[in-house]
């Protein structure tokens, strides 16, 4: 079974996941930060992924934190549940439309953390939420998940829109590329045998 559990306390956060990479899309999310547990249910619903995910954050301050965290935690939690990645596709792709949003999502589970990120978000807030706050858990998903990312606004005039579309299309994606290949079960899909 593809599952991993993950805690991690700082001065700063307390978070904990469970997360099921064979899932049906579950979802049990409680950040703190409404807008972000919104986002994080599209990207447990889209990818397929169950994620129980509970964190504590110093809200008082900024999200910042809790937000960084949560991809932090929740890419230690992907990292661990793929083990050596024998058998998975490992690449993965997605072109995402929400309304006004189009987002285009390349990934691959590399082991070689690279995060390119092109959004546009016309807005710096999404209700209380830091537009730049997107880059930043997708920057610690990338490097605590080993993924190198891609993912690129190509329309959008609604920064609602455009962050959901990032999320969705990023969990497409990721769900193309977690799943079991059944041309290569047994196998690690590189050349060199390991990633």
């Amino acid at each position: 079974m593809r599952k991993s559990s993950i805690t991690r306390k700082t001065n700063e956060t307390n978070i904990s996941v469970n997360l099921n990479l064979d899932g049906s899309g579950k979802y049990a999310i409680e950040t703190g930060v409404r807008f972000f547990d919104h986002m994080l249910d599209q990207l447990s619903r889209h990818s397929m992924i169950d994620i129980t995910l509970r964190a504590k954050g110093d809200t008082h301050i900024d999200d910042h934190h809790t937000v960084e965290d949560c991809g932090i935690v929740l890419g230690q939690a992907i990292s661990t549940s793929l083990g050596d990645k024998n058998g998975i596709v490992r690449y993965g792709h997605s072109h995402l439309a929400m309304d006004d949003a189009l987002v285009r999502t390349a990934l691959d589970l590399s082991s070689r953390p690279l995060l390119i990120c092109n959004l546009n978000f016309p807005q710096q807030k999404i209700g209380t939420f830091d537009t730049e706050l997107v880059r930043e858990f997708f920057q610690a998903l990338s490097n605590n998940a080993g993924i190198t990312l891609h993912i690129d606004q190509l329309s959008g005039l609604n920064s609602h829109h455009i962050a959901e579309a990032t999320f969705k299309s990023v969990a497409r994606a990721l769900r193309m590329a977690i799943e079991p290949d059944p041309r290569a079960l047994g196998s690690v899909p590189s050349t060199k045998g390991a990633l």
